[in-house]
C-alpha cells in the first residue's frame, strides 16, 4: 500500500503545480479577445463612456486591475504548490509539520482563488453581456474590414469554471492523500510497536 500511496503523492505534487501554471496562462489570455475587439474600437481613449457601442468597451480597462491581481495570483499559486517539492512532500514516506503546513496552504490558496476568481469573473461576465451593443460592433467592425475579430462568445469568461475547479480537485486529492498517509503512519507505527513488544 505504501509504495501506491508514495507515487500518488509525487503525482498530486506535480499536478498542483501544473494546476497553478494554468490559473497563471488564463491570466494570460482571458484579454485577448477583449482587446481584439474592444480597445480599437474606442473613437476616444480619454473619454471611454462616449464609444459608439453603448459604453460597452469601458469593459476592457475596467478588467486590468482584475488581470494584473490574477496574473499575481497564478504566479503565487505556484510558489505555493512549490513548497510542496520544497518539504518533499512528494517523496516522504513519513510526513512531518512543513508537510502538513504546505499541504494546507495549497489546499486554502486554492480555495480562496477559486472563489475569488470566480465572483470577478461572473461579474464581469455579466458587465460584457449586458452593456455591449454587439450589432453595432459587429457593424463597425465589418465597415472597418476587420471584421473576423467580431465574436459574441463568453469562452474566456466560461472557460474559467475549468481553470478553478481543476487546481480544486487536486487540492481535495492531495487533502484525501494525507488522510490516507496518516492512517498508513499509524498503522506503520502500531506494527512497529508490536514488533518491539514481541522482541
Amino acid at each position: 500500500m505504501y509504495k501506491k500511496q508514495m507515487k500518488l503523492q509525487k503525482l498530486l505534487c506535480i499536478l498542483s503545480i501544473a494546476a497553478s501554471a494554468l490559473v497563471f496562462l488564463y491570466s494570460l489570455g482571458i484579454m485577448t479577445d477583449l482587446f481584439d475587439m474592444l480597445y480599437n474600437m474606442m473613437p476616444d481613449h480619454a473619454n471611454i463612456d462616449n464609444d459608439r457601442i453603448g459604453g460597452g468597451a469601458r469593459i476592457y480597462y475596467d478588467m486590468q486591475d482584475f488581470n494584473h491581481q490574477l496574473l499575481w495570483v497564478g504566479i503565487i499559486l505556484i510558489l505555493i504548490s512549490c513548497s510542496l517539492l520544497l518539504t518533499n512532500t512528494h517523496t516522504r514516506r513519513k510526513y512531518y509539520i512543513s508537510n502538513y503546513i504546505s499541504i494546507g496552504l495549497t489546499f486554502a490558496a486554492n480555495v480562496c482563488a477559486a472563489v475569488w476568481g470566480h465572483v470577478q469573473i461572473a461579474g464581469y461576465k455579466q458587465t460584457y453581456l449586458s452593456t455591449i451593443d454587439f450589432t453595432e460592433l459587429e457593424r463597425q467592425l465589418t465597415r472597418r474590414r476587420v471584421g473576423d475579430l467580431f465574436t459574441s462568445s463568453t469562452f474566456w469568461f466560461d472557460i474559467h469554471y475549468f481553470v478553478f475547479v481543476v487546481p480544486l480537485i487536486v487540492s481535495i486529492l492531495l487533502v484525501l492523500n494525507l488522510i490516507w498517509k496518516i492512517r498508513l503512519m499509524n498503522d506503520e507505527r502500531s506494527l512497529l510497536e508490536q514488533g518491539k513488544a514481541v522482541s
